[in-house]
């Protein structure tokens, strides 16, 4: 690089808002641009006596180092995305670009990274995939969600030779209820039932909008005694809302619900091979749950295949 080279890269990089980097073959950073201190924390001279890598968040290191000499044995430069923690122990999402320095000979003489600051993106793109999952009216997750969720569940079962259980729940006689009171209170009875599931079931489990009325929830690795008193703790947090509903005698005037739980059990000899036979087998209890009359749950047990 000549002396007006050294001269423009240096005003170009000292006025930059990203943090400009200069790693020489020795792989130390020989030179860090003044932006370090506003984007990281950290001053240039602190980066150029650190260790490489040493500001990216530990778990990230090993893909990191491996995308940049991917990068630097094909001469590209693709832009690799990661996290790195800031002096203050925030850590931020940045993308990284490396290329490399090379001399009249095409010999590699350094590598030039430039680190941009993309947490602000990442998190609009966070927040894009949750809605993309969750469902507008009640919060919870949509049917998309649950059909992803069911599926890699169900692999996992299937893998581990576990179990795991699904609940699938209908507000009793919704029909009559919308009808009576109105489309706007039943959009505010199906928050109110939403709410009250999601908040008597586990961390872990997945409570999402089937269809219509319709929920669905997930538990993983719960056995029938865990999914029947699951079954029972929703049954009566719906029943303590109190929501006044004429035309459900079968729940003394009050919204209720019917709950169809089933469990799978993945072991040798078990036929069942897709997360559709747990869904009839919960429908199907969830019928006799509705048939027995109404405010109530009714189990169905599975086998599934183990997967060696």
């Amino acid at each position: 690089m000549t002396d007006a080279d050294e001269l423009d890269f240096r005003f170009l990089a000292e006025n930059s808002a990203d943090v400009i980097c200069r790693y020489g073959l020795d792989r130390r950073l020989h030179y860090v641009s003044p932006s370090s201190l506003h984007v990281l924390g950290w001053t240039p001279e602190e980066m150029t006596a650190m260790e490489p890598f040493a500001s990216v968040l530990p778990e990230d290191v090993p893909a990191l180092a491996a995308a940049i000499e991917q990068n630097l044995a094909s001469a590209t430069a693709s832009p690799v995305i990661t996290r790195m923690v800031k002096r203050d122990g925030t850590i931020i999402w940045v993308e990284i670009t490396a290329r490399v320095v090379r001399d009249s000979t095409g010999e590699p003489v350094e590598t030039v990274t430039t680190v941009r600051d993309i947490s602000e993106r990442k998190l609009v793109e966070q927040e894009l995939a949750a809605l993309a999952l969750t469902d507008g009216l009640t919060g919870i997750a949509n049917r998309r969600a649950f059909d992803e969720s069911l599926e890699r569940e169900w692999r996992r079962t299937l893998r581990e030779g576990s179990q795991m259980s699904l609940l699938l729940l209908d507000i009793d006689r919704f029909k009559p209820f919308n009808d009576n009171y109105g489309h706007q209170v039943g959009d505010d009875c199906l928050r109110a039932v939403a709410s009250a599931i999601a908040g008597v079931v586990r961390s872990t489990d997945v409570v999402a909008r089937y269809g219509g009325e319709e929920i669905g929830i997930i538990l993983p690795s719960s056995d029938m005694g865990g999914a029947i008193e699951a079954a029972e703790k929703i049954r009566v947090a719906v029943e303590d809302l109190q929501i006044t509903h004429e035309e459900n005698p079968e729940g003394g005037g009050r919204i209720t619900v019917s709950i169809g739980v089933a469990t799978a059990l993945a072991r040798q000899g078990g036929t069942m091979r897709m997360p559709e036979s747990l869904l009839l087998a919960a429908d199907n209890a969830l019928y006799k749950a509705k048939h027995e009359g109404r405010n109530r749950f009714a189990t169905s047990l599975l086998l599934a295949h183990h997967e060696k």
